[in-house]
């Protein structure tokens, strides 16, 4: 065989585990956290709309 070749008949009888039940797996309540979460804003709402206005405008000056 050269590099990067393979046999074919190494990929038809391919054992595969399927067996899941003895396996743990991944608890997704394992890191799941309760809270409060603030935000503090330094700029007022005009002040952030006219910033958006100023992306928005960038954005169709770009395309």
């Amino acid at each position: 065989m050269g590099f990067g070749s393979y046999d074919e008949s190494e990929q038809d009888n391919q054992d595969y585990d399927t067996d899941f039940e003895d396996d743990d797996g991944v608890s997704t309540s394992e890191n799941a956290h309760d809270g409060d979460v603030d935000y503090e804003f330094s700029a007022s709402n005009d002040e952030l709309l006219d910033k958006l206005k100023h992306i928005k405008e960038d954005e169709d000056e770009n395309t």
